[in-house]
């Protein structure tokens, strides 16, 4: 990550020389940063996906490189987020007492400011969400900023129409460089928050994942196939704390169902079609503005996504499908025969500040936790290069599982750190993470070999996690009968019955405080509670009712 005196030197002195003689074209590269949510590699057709339509950020694949082995470090947006801005692990970026928040002085180095410092203009348009220090303000950090959040993912606009956040960001970055200066390099990230679900709304379909209206009826009559891992045995053989997270209870909002299943996956491939559509539309205003010849593009996501694989939604957990992210980076100044390759090193997203810094001449601040992946672009991979990485998660800690190990490309070791779990998958034999070798004597020297070396890690990024505050609560059973509500029919009369007066069928709450008596639905407490036990309908969404009793 530290390079040469000498080098460092030389190019502080290149820097200087541009900056001091004026009307000499800064020749440093533009970087344009679009930036996913939940998006697994699965669903870009550079991945090998046959059915999504993603032929713009193909494009970048076949002008760049895509990495086959890009992981983020906590899957979980904020933190992800969070780790991107400042160039550290959750872990490295919290304190003890608050791991999710960052510190002031985690924030001090961002790249962003940094940048800024090195002369380049800064854009920043999209979902933010990442977990500041009090009296930290965004527009401070950036040239231009605007946050453009969902919820509703269509937004007003002053001539009275909608506009839905993913063009209406790539709006915002196509008026940015239109008033770029000439002679400054800039540096534009576009965070959209597609392919992220309306979890507010779960009407099957637009009302979950709703899509730009530019991809209206695209996968329609398309038969997708159907989760992988979908076996009810490779759920059965979760372990129970597994099987009571949030994953499950949303699983049950999304894919429980052949027909909600197509309904709900067809709206997210549009997201991500959307996403591409909106990408080639900037994409040819950078060429037109005349900036693409020396502009960096780079694409990735916060995390990765479960699409009803192995009964389980949402990410939070330590399967590939959770951790895997897709990354490709094209960089028109590399040698035409370093396009299109595919980089087997393993990326993560904690390089990708490092990277941003590198590529702008400015020195990689010593705390950064990651290494610049310019080299590997450039197709010279160092021989030092990484042959492991780092995961947790400790996001919502009461309610999502803890977790914390070490990958490489044969093995990989988690331990969930409330649940005195471990878990040990060969990658190579088991790609699929079927197998658990942790309670194989066999393993058992690898076993002590992998924990050590989790020990290092978690020592060197930051110390273990405090002692779980509240205790661990289940969201859901593994099997709720809500599932049978959720598609519930209307009867002749247009009524759904949503409570028979004899089970709490349909309702999602902790059965330690609510239950069914004499017909009524009853919710009792001891007085000791500190916090809300809600009970919340799990069926479909319904609006303009009225309530008959």
């Amino acid at each position: 990550m530290n390079m040469p005196h000498r080098t460092l030197l030389l190019r502080a002195l290149a820097l200087a020389l541009l900056v001091a003689r004026p009307g000499l074209a800064d020749q440093r590269p533009n970087i344009v940063f679009f930036f996913a949510d939940d998006q697994t590699i699965s669903t870009l057709g550079c991945y090998g996906n046959q059915i999504v339509q993603t032929p713009n950020i193909d494009q970048l694949a076949k002008r760049g490189t895509r990495f086959a082995n890009s992981f983020v470090s906590h899957s979980i947006c904020w933190v992800s987020r969070t780790t991107i801005l400042s160039g550290l692990t959750g872990r490295g970026y919290g304190t003890p007492g608050n791991r999710e928040l960052a510190r002031p002085e985690a924030v001090s180095t961002l790249y962003s400011d940094l940048l800024r410092e090195q002369g380049y203009r800064t854009g920043y348009y999209g979902k933010w969400h990442a977990k500041m220090p009090q009296g930290y303000r965004q527009k401070d950090h950036f040239d231009e900023f605007e946050a453009i959040g969902r919820n509703p993912y269509y937004k007003p606009q002053p001539d009275g129409t909608l506009r839905h956040e993913t063009e209406l960001i790539v709006d915002r970055g196509i008026e940015f460089i239109k008033s770029q200066p000439k002679d400054k390099p800039f540096s534009l990230n576009m965070w959209f928050n597609a392919c992220h679900a309306e979890d507010g709304d779960r009407r099957p379909g637009i009302g979950h994942f709703p899509w730009p209206r530019s991809v209206d009826g695209m996968y329609e009559d398309v038969e997708i196939p159907g989760p992988r891992l979908s076996d009810p045995a490779v759920f059965d053989a979760l372990p129970d704390f597994l099987k009571t997270t949030i994953n499950r209870e949303r699983y049950f909002w999304r894919w429980n169902t052949p027909a909600k299943y197509q309904t709900n996956i067809r709206a997210y491939y549009r997201m991500v079609s959307g996403i591409d559509g909106a990408i080639g539309r900037f994409m040819k205003a950078l060429d037109e503005a005349g900036l693409a010849e020396n502009t960096i593009v780079v694409y990735s996501a916060d995390n990765g996504y479960y699409l009803g694989n192995r009964g389980l939604a949402g990410k939070w957990s330590h399967y590939e499908e959770s951790l895997r992210v897709p990354l490709i980076i094209m960089d028109p100044r590399v040698a035409e025969s370093q396009r299109g390759k595919v980089a087997d090193a393993i990326a993560l997203n904690l390089d990708l500040p490092a990277t941003f810094l590198d590529w702008a001449g400015a020195k990689i601040p010593d705390r950064y936790q990651g290494r610049s992946l310019r080299e590997v672009v450039a197709g010279e991979t160092p021989a030092d290069w990484r042959e492991e990485s780092f995961h947790e998660h400790f996001a919502v800690r009461n309610r999502i599982p803890a977790f914390e190990g070490v990958r490489n490309q044969r093995y990989k070791y988690v331990r969930y750190v409330d649940h005195d779990r471990e878990f040990l998958h060969d990658l190579q034999q088991d790609p699929d993470e079927l197998v658990n070798l942790a309670d194989d004597p066999q393993h058992a020297e690898l076993l002590r070999e992998m924990r050590q070396r989790t020990d290092a890690r978690v020592k060197q990024l930051g110390g273990p996690l405090a002692p779980l505050q509240g205790g661990f609560r289940a969201s859901t059973v593994p099997h709720p009968e809500a599932s049978a509500a959720v598609g519930a029919q209307a009867d002749r009369d247009g009524f759904t019955r949503v409570f028979d007066g004899r089970s709490l069928r349909g309702w999602s709450g902790d059965r330690k405080y609510w239950s069914v008596e004499d017909g009524a639905m009853t919710g009792k407490t001891d007085g000791t509670l500190k916090m809300n036990r809600f009970i919340t309908w799990t069926g479909s969404t319904i609006r303009n009712f009225e309530m008959r009793v």
